[in-house]
């Protein structure tokens, strides 16, 4: 059950994806319940084997029925899967047919590691030495030596006390102390001496352990953590929680503050005379640069700037439209609750203003500074802000290097700490963000921000897109696959990948921006098409698995011939470049089978009328029977689709009334490559069940095979082919 614990240890989002995983496939509880048994099968060799898998079914049955029991007698039957329930499900869906279950766990197994694989970036340690947990057993070790040096200085305090009276006495007596008591005095002080230099030495090593755990926040956890939000900004289902350095940041930032007024006390104490006065200044001066270095970088972006439209497309911006930015100090001390001003400033100090020619300027339309407020133990800013162009300063060329889709800009924010007599300045920024003016120039402004945040952090300036530097394909369908997730709830395989690679990719490695952001040949439009058709209409079909999508012709007919007749696979237009879907199937034509396309679906046609309702009822003209049997591979198209087809066309009457069924009907759906384009029409149909009430079969009249009969024979004597005959025959209208 290793793989599955493994599972159980991902983020939420990557959890969802295993449910959405088993959703149609097998019962996740199932998988669950006997994981040590799932995991420990040859499920591939069953899936080839009959007699394999027959008996890895019986056992899983005899395994269900255990179960079973053990619920009875824990009285868990309420509380915990119905085992029952599950059993039945089991013997209706592979009790003929043992191989399909062996074939579903032996996909699903396989995905299962596909996700993990996926995600190990997340589950893997930080690139640094320390891990998480190295970083917080330090800071722990911190927080406890700190405490250890206290109880050291205290002790110190109490024996100084004690040395005090001692020089009293001896002063009292004006020169009179025996040689015994003078002695004793000065061993006395001696040994005060000697524990202040050990608890100097002690300081001066935690102050340079601390100093090592400040560096790795700053140069290297700071660092990656902003690498992983600007991933996840595009897309990466990655864990971006601040938790975790929110509670390293103010514990190494208490401690620091609790070293300082240590050392403030050591260096106070006036009798005996410390000999390391010197040092304990050098050890201030040290630990008051670490405390300014933490609160330097200690304040982040934490939701990168959003328009509320477009949360799933941060760095987009629109004039004049509201969006929400959100800032946190990771410093989180009562010291600092009392109300730090941010100020915000829109591409302060960038030098583009100067270079570019025609660079657009903006200003903020709301005001620029907050007061953090203190939400949820931490301190927090977060704006409602919009934007709007300063045309006063621009001075637009029609000769400028750049779109205004390709123009990056950048908000600064910045705050003035004290803190313990100190003060410092803590800035940060936002990411590269466009600014467009209309709702359509914003899938080019998307594709900007995709390519800037890929591109190697040391050629990321706001000038990029002078000298746009090429991706690689790994680099570039990661990110493509993240669109669909975002879009979907569901990534691309690598058969889809590899379809998109032959449409975007000439030189085997590389991708240019130039022809990636094309806007009449380029790839990103047709896939930004698609992205919103999935998101508007076909959200659930591509989560759940239902379309494959990215195939071309070509393959398609190679798919659909391997299986029996009526299979059909939904996959996306290639032709039509604002997203459209379209289906393609097997069928028998002129003793020969014949793979068929309809015309794409459209976003307008999908929101008359759902893709699921459709291949319900669809049907050509010169064959009244659906054509589309099975969704490839072998799956009963009513298995799949039936969750998705709507109330209103299920074939129940509603009272008196006979209830109506919308029918999708296309004329001559390809090929041949001459046809003319497919029309639709919809039809009402009553129910004929309704109709004729208890009667077992309709008149003879509507079920006489005559017809049918007269024309075979007809064209068995005459030998003439009919595929191309006009329909004929009843309908009920």
């Amino acid at each position: 059950m290793a793989q599955w614990q493994e599972l159980l240890k991902l983020e939420p989002d990557s959890k969802s994806r295993v449910c959405r995983l088993y959703a149609r496939k097998f019962p996740i509880d199932v998988r669950r319940c006997l994981g040590d048994w799932v995991e420990g099968q040859d499920w591939e060799l069953a899936a080839e084997d009959e007699a394999t898998a027959r008996t890895h079914f019986l056992t899983l049955l005899r395994k269900l029925d255990k179960l079973i029991k053990e619920s009875h007698y824990n009285n868990h039957t309420l509380t915990g899967p119905d085992f029952s329930l599950l059993k039945s499900h089991m013997l209706t869906q592979f009790e003929h047919c043992p191989k399909e279950m062996a074939i579903k766990l032996s996909e699903c197994l396989q995905e299962e590691k596909k996700i993990l694989d996926s995600c190990a970036i997340n589950l893997r340690p930080t690139v640094t030495e320390e891990t998480d947990t190295d970083l917080d057993i330090k800071v722990s070790e911190l927080k406890t030596q700190t405490k250890e040096i206290e109880e050291e200085i205290k002790v110190l305090e109490k024996v100084e006390s004690v040395y005090k009276e001692w020089e009293s006495e001896v002063q009292r007596l004006n020169g009179l102390a025996t040689t015994q008591m003078q002695e004793k005095f000065l061993n006395q002080a001696k040994s005060i001496r000697t524990k202040q230099q050990e608890v100097v030495t002690q300081i001066v090593k935690l102050v340079n352990f601390a100093n090592k755990i400040v560096q790795t926040l700053v140069s290297v956890e700071i660092p990656e953590w902003k690498r992983k939000q600007q991933m996840s900004c595009i897309g990466n289902p990655v864990f971006t929680g601040l938790e975790h350095l929110e509670k390293w940041f103010s514990a190494v930032a208490e401690s620091l503050l609790q070293i300082v007024q240590q050392v403030k006390k050591l260096r106070d104490q006036s009798r005996p005379q410390i000999s390391a006065k010197s040092d304990l200044s050098q050890v201030i001066q040290q630990i008051s640069s670490l405390i300014k270095e933490l609160l330097k970088n200690a304040l982040v972006v934490e939701k990168q700037p959003m328009m509320y439209s477009q949360t799933h497309r941060p760095l987009v911006l629109r004039t004049n439209v509201h969006f929400s930015v959100k800032l946190r100090l990771l410093v989180n001390l009562p010291i600092l609750q009392n109300g730090c001003l941010i100020r915000a400033e829109f591409d302060k100090g960038v030098e583009e203003i100067k270079t570019i020619p025609g660079f657009r300027q903006f200003q903020f339309t709301c005001k620029d500074t907050k007061v953090m407020d203190k939400q949820n133990e931490g301190l927090v800013a977060e704006w409602d802000m919009s934007i709007s162009e300063n045309k006063s300063k621009r001075k637009r060329s029609n000769e400028s290097p750049i779109k205004v889709t390709e123009e990056l800009h950048i908000i600064k924010f910045s705050t003035d700490l004290w803190i313990a007599g100190l003060q410092c300045k803590a800035e940060t920024s936002s990411l590269p963000l466009v600014v467009v003016s209309t709702t359509s120039q914003g899938p080019s402004a998307w594709a900007s921000v995709l390519w800037s945040n890929l591109c190697p952090p040391e050629n990321m300036t706001l000038s990029l897109f002078l000298d746009p530097p090429s991706l690689s394909w790994e680099q570039l369908s990661q990110a493509l696959s993240w669109q669909f997730i975002s879009a979907g709830d569901r990534e691309l395989n690598e058969d889809q990948l590899n379809e998109l690679k032959l449409k975007i990719v000439d030189n085997p490695d590389l991708v240019s921006w130039s022809k990636f952001s094309n806007q009449k040949e380029g790839p990103w439009i047709w896939i930004d098409g698609i992205l919103d058709l999935i998101e508007k209409h076909l959200k659930n079909l591509w989560r759940d698995g239902c379309i494959m999508g990215f195939v071309s012709k070509e393959n398609t007919r190679d798919l659909l011939l391997t299986k029996q007749v009526g299979n059909f696979l939904l996959r996306f237009s290639e032709s039509n470049r604002e997203g459209a879907i379209t289906f393609s199937w097997s069928e028998y034509t002129t003793n020969e089978i014949t793979v068929r396309a309809i015309d794409p679906f459209s976003k307008d046609e999908l929101s008359r009328t759902s893709l699921a309702d459709t291949i319900k009822t669809y049907r050509t003209k010169r064959n009244s029977n659906n054509p589309l049997i099975y969704l490839f591979p072998d799956q009963p198209k009513d298995d799949v689709f039936k969750r998705y087809y709507s109330e209103s066309n299920n074939n129940q009457s509603v009272g008196p009334y006979l209830k109506r069924t919308y029918v999708c009907e296309g004329d001559c759906p390809t090929p041949p490559s001459c046809s003319p384009p497919l029309s639709f029409s919809l039809h009402t149909q009553m129910d004929l069940d309704q109709y004729w009430g208890d009667i077992p079969t309709p008149p003879p009249m509507l079920s006489s095979p005559s017809f049918e009969k007269i024309k075979n024979d007809l064209v068995s004597d005459m030998d003439l082919d009919t595929s191309d005959w006009p329909f004929v025959g009843f309908e009920t209208q």
